[in-house]
This record gives C-alpha cells, sequence and structure tokens, in this order.
C-alpha cells in the first residue's frame, strides 16, 4: 500500500510531460497561435479537459517551467551564504551554466533556439504572458527581501533594487531573442549572454553591492 501514492505521482508526473511534449513538438512546427488545445489533448491521447487539469491555460503548455523556475530564484537568494548580498545570489543564480549558457556551437542546438525565439516573438500572447511571468518574478523577490531586510511596510527600497535585478534578466533574454533571430549560433549566442551578463551585473554592483548583505 505504502507505494501507490508513489505509483500515482510517477503516472500523473508521465501524463503531464507527455502532454507538454506534444504541446511543445506542435508549438515549434506551426507556431503557437495556430495550435489549439483541443489538438494537443488529441494527440496526446488525453481529454481535453485533462490538459487544462495539468495546465490551467494555453500559455502553461508553453512556459511549464516557469514556476519551478521562480521556485529556484527564490530559494537560490533565501538561501546565500552568509556575508552574501542579494546581487550576489541573483548575479550566480543567473550565470548558472545551464540552458542557454551550456549551449555550444551545434546546428541542432541552433535550429531549436531559434524556433521557440521565433514561436516567442510571433505570439502577442506569449508575449504578454513574459510580461505577467517577470511582473510576478519581481513581487515574489521584492516580497521575500523586504521581509529579510525587515523594510517597513511601503518601503521602496526592496522593490527598487528587485526591478532592477529583474531588468537585467529580460534584457539578456532579450539579447538572446535579438542574436538568435538575428542568425548567430548558439555558441555565440551563450558567449555574448556571458559577457553582456557580466557588463549588466558589474554596473548593478556600483548601486547594489552591498544590499541586502546576509547576516
Amino acid at each position: 500500500m505504502s507505494t501507490e501514492p508513489g505509483l500515482r505521482e510517477r503516472k500523473k508526473a508521465q501524463t503531464r510531460q507527455q502532454i507538454a511534449d506534444v504541446a511543445r513538438r506542435l508549438f515549434l512546427e506551426r507556431g503557437f497561435d495556430a495550435v489549439t488545445v483541443s489538438e494537443i489533448a488529441r494527440e496526446a491521447d488525453v481529454a481535453e479537459k485533462t490538459v487544462f487539469n495539468y495546465f490551467p491555460s494555453k500559455e502553461d503548455l508553453f512556459y511549464g517551467r516557469l514556476e519551478a523556475f521562480e521556485e529556484e530564484l527564490l530559494a537560490a537568494v533565501r538561501d546565500r551564504k552568509l556575508g552574501e548580498s542579494v546581487i550576489g545570489a541573483f548575479r550566480d543564480f543567473v550565470m548558472k551554466q545551464r540552458g542557454v549558457l551550456q549551449l555550444e556551437d551545434d546546428e541542432v542546438a541552433t535550429k531549436r533556439l531559434r524556433r521557440i525565439n521565433r514561436v516567442i516573438s510571433e505570439s502577442p500572447a506569449l508575449l504578454a504572458r513574459e510580461r505577467q511571468v517577470f511582473d510576478r518574478y519581481t513581487d515574489s523577490l521584492a516580497g521575500l527581501i523586504a521581509k529579510e531586510t525587515r523594510a517597513r511596510d511601503g518601503a521602496i527600497e526592496p522593490r527598487v533594487a528587485v526591478s532592477a535585478l529583474i531588468d537585467v534578466h529580460r534584457l539578456l533574454i532579450g539579447y538572446v531573442r535579438e542574436r538568435t533571430l538575428a542568425g548567430d549560433g548558439a555558441g555565440e549566442v551563450a558567449r555574448g549572454l556571458r559577457a553582456q551578463a557580466r557588463r549588466a551585473f558589474a554596473v548593478l554592483e556600483d548601486g547594489l553591492g552591498d544590499y541586502g548583505v546576509k547576516a
């Protein structure tokens, strides 16, 4: 009996992943706006209701990992080492070797990166959701920092600091999209991204280097 919940959870995770994989494939093949949820359900061999049980909206099918990313970001800042600032923890998290930063000069990676960014850039719905996600990141991280620094109610400092950090993240994603769609290879984009990130965080260090140092 003790293994039953584990089995159920694994099956649910498999179903969720299956739906997400089918949706991503269709979106990359035809574009986000040209694909319906009913088509995704049919391809994944599940009911349309099942899709919405796992993904509240069509946009969530594309941005399925963003909630996990948010939790990882908050944990990286919350669990930073003693003596480390908010900007230091945020910078190290953003520049971690994953995603675009781990790509090399590979034709398959380049084509996939280009398709993903083209799908986003051509969909007003995805661009709008992206803005919502950044706003949510700002709210969550500002709340965390306000609590840590024991800021008074309505204090502007946590939100100013976090807005600057999130804007850097937003600009770096914009850089990747611009260079990818301009024809740069995946490895070239990754190298440029590292250089852009180093310069951006160096600017912020001047004003925020001592903010929220963990004691």
